[in-house]
């Protein structure tokens, strides 16, 4: 907590050891939000609510301290908000707080862009110390804690539960598949098996036993690691390309189209098709986002989602493989200002934004799941099912893709190998060698090839 500079005995204990103004301070705090909608104003409005908090209590340490928030979340999408916060931030000009992808800190952090929020923050202390250990390391970077996750998700597998019936499934069978999965005892070979049956007793279309996304996203990264595949090694922080594990994941899609159960010009659907044949029973499994249910639950008009869907983590894809979930959290992050008091309190800010009510608020508005255990225990998240079951079931095991300067490049290989093998271009076996060819060229050292 390098930065601190100690007040009172007293506002150590209650404030986190805060710097004390000296005299009454009046601040503006800039909040940016990527990728946010009305749903998702909490992650603005939390911070206004987190600087009344903080400013009453100034006022009874003695002290004056008024926060202005203002907050801006009307950006044309990621790629303008990211260039935003860059050209604002090389200008000098970069608002005090930005909510971007946790993929941001890697780059972020090298130029120079944000300050580590723990040299400002105690994270032995409630709310930090509640918050579930694998988001917190989501938002850090080599060793350093850059941010505090705003949100969380996680992203399901899930089965249309009267197909599941019409291949032979009974109800007890399809509430435990959850638990099945997560055992490892119900894999991806069962998909194909079970998908294949739907679509042969006329039960679901041609191409729509096994329904993906139809665009890359992290998700696709769950089905290599289903194979066994690791994304960054642990000791050295390079990523990883597991060829077997690639090759097998590639193949469990090619088998998919040669099985009938999947389209071969599936990608590239489009998205608003897409949720309304998935949220309606047109498929008999597929998987998508824990953010879906909102969009399944309203637009696409399932008003009856639990008596219709079962869902659980992405099934492993054999013994040597693991059932898992990715989560992309976004967060809070703190940006490089000239006076680092102003850092101080944006930090502040963020950690009261992260108490459990607080942030339950967001999580139950937007349909996103909260970041810390204790919200199990507030009434408006315990209260909604759908947040508390994703919760029990996804969360805690969830992991998420690297904080690696080379990821992206990464990432946008693996589903170019991905497409060319799924739509018949290349097999599986010379996709995974162009995809090794690629990814040396581009990462260099920065790569492990098993």
């Amino acid at each position: 907590m390098k930065h601190l500079t100690l007040g009172t005995t007293a506002l150590l204990a209650g404030l986190s050891a805060i710097a004390l103004p000296a005299a009454a301070k009046d601040l503006t705090i800039t909040v940016w939000a990527g990728g946010s909608s009305d749903a998702d104003a909490f992650r603005i409005d939390n911070i206004k609510t987190a600087a009344e908090i903080l400013s009453a209590e100034y006022a009874i340490m003695g002290e004056e301290l008024n926060i202005t928030v203002e907050g801006r979340r009307d950006f044309g999408g990621w790629e303008e908000f990211k260039q935003g916060v860059t050209l604002a931030a090389e200008a000098g000009t970069a608002p005090s707080i930005v909510v971007s992808s946790h993929l941001d800190i890697a780059p972020w952090s090298q130029a120079g862009y944000i300050v580590p929020v723990e040299d400002y923050l105690d994270f032995d202390t409630f709310p930090l110390n509640d918050i579930y250990p694998n988001l917190l390391e989501i938002a850090a970077y080599n060793g350093i804690q850059w941010g505090i996750p705003q949100d969380a998700e996680s992203r399901p597998f899930f089965f249309w539960k009267d197909t599941m019936r019409g291949i032979g499934y009974s109800d007890a069978e399809i509430a435990a598949l959850p638990e099945r999965v997560a055992a490892g005892d119900y894999t991806l070979q069962n998909v194909l098996e079970d998908a294949t049956k739907a679509v042969d007793l006329g039960l679901v279309e041609k191409g729509y036993g096994f329904y993906p996304r139809p665009s890359n996203g992290p998700d696709y990264a769950q089905f290599y690691q289903s194979f066994g595949g690791m994304l960054q090694d642990p000791e050295t922080n390079k990523l990883v390309l597991d060829k077997q594990s690639m090759q097998e994941f590639y193949q469990f899609f090619v088998d998919a189209v040669e099985a009938g159960i999947t389209r071969k010009n599936h990608l590239g659907t489009d998205w608003g098709q897409w949720y309304n044949e998935v949220a309606n029973g047109k498929a008999a499994t597929w998987h998508g986002g824990t953010w879906h249910y909102a969009r399944y639950t309203g637009k696409e008009g399932n008003d009856d989602f639990f008596g219709t869907i079962e869902f659980s983590l992405i099934p492993s894809g054999d013994a040597n493989g693991r059932a898992n979930t990715v989560t992309h959290p976004l967060v809070y992050l703190v940006t490089n200002q000239a006076d680092d008091q102003d850092e101080e309190i944006a930090a502040q800010l963020i950690k009261i934004a992260s108490g459990p009510r607080l942030n339950s608020l967001h999580a139950i508005k937007s349909a996103h799941l909260g970041i810390g255990k204790q919200q199990s225990n507030i009434e408006l998240y315990a209260g909604d099912q759908w947040a508390s079951e994703a919760t029990e079931r996804l969360l805690s095991t969830a992991n998420a893709q690297p904080n690696h300067l080379s990821y992206g490049a990464y990432s946008e290989a693996m589903f170019k190998g991905l497409e060319a093998s799924w739509t018949g271009a290349q097999s599986a076996a010379d996709a995974v060698a162009d995809l090794e060819t690629e990814l040396r060229a581009k990462l260099g050292d920065e790569l492990i090839v098993r």
